[in-house]
């Protein structure tokens, strides 16, 4: 069961994962993860990229997919992997293809977890921190027992410049122009399904844990 999950950030994709991962027993793949392990292993790509990220610089394509062909070859994905944040273009799609027929491998599914940017938005932009001690707060989903104060030590509560609604909506938008093109790839192969992210939780996973068996005949 190889996948690829994507869904713009506050789709709820982390949760997901941890659900099918533990289900269906496969590795949670995600780029940030690969590169660490690349780099702490000193893999010959594994400093190559680390030169390229001690400078700010993004890892060229080259070295990611070598990264990634390295992490696909290991015993641990023989029955199956869970890709999370890779490919992010379609070139990286197509290279992904290619490396996983050398594998005599394919991907089965992709999982796109869809939800409108007003839902993202009101996701994303809810987060509110204690100055004093750090504590997250949620204006929906974890709200403090007043608002705008810390239930911990009373402090005043703020928002990071992050989670601003200008700078969520700037940063949904450049995320869904790189994602479409992706999106349309997938379809064209017909592997692409779309589920419905604004459903509760438990739904969600319903619904992908329903396509995954599906997928399993």
């Amino acid at each position: 069961m190889n996948i690829v999950l994507m869904g713009l950030p506050g789709a709820g994709k982390g949760t997901q994962a941890d659900r099918i991962v533990e289900k269906y027993d496969i590795p949670h793949i995600s780029t940030g993860d690969m590169f660490r392990a690349a780099i702490k292993d000193g893999t010959e790509l594994g400093l190559k990229a680390k030169s390229f990220m001690d400078n700010g610089a993004l890892v060229p394509d080259e070295v990611t997919i070598g990264i990634v062909r390295e992490r696909l070859s290991k015993e641990d994905c023989k029955e199956g992997f869970l890709l999370d944040g890779f490919p992010r273009t379609v070139p990286q799609a197509e290279a992904l293809e290619s490396l996983l027929a050398d594998l005599g491998k394919g991907i089965e599914h992709v999982v796109n977890i869809q939800v409108e940017q007003d839902e993202l938005i009101a996701r994303l932009t809810g987060r509110w921190i204690c100055r004093e001690c750090g504590t997250a707060y949620h204006t929906v989903f974890n709200p403090p027992q007043v608002a705008g104060l810390c239930d911990k030590d009373g402090t005043e509560l703020y928002q990071r410049e992050d989670d601003k609604p200008e700078t969520v909506t700037k940063r949904l938008e450049v995320n869904m122009k790189q994602t479409q093109p992706l999106l349309d790839f997938y379809e064209s192969k017909s592997v692409l399904t779309n589920i419905n992210g604004q459903q509760d939780i438990q739904q969600v996973f319903a619904d992908i844990d329903a396509l995954l068996k599906g997928g399993r005949g």
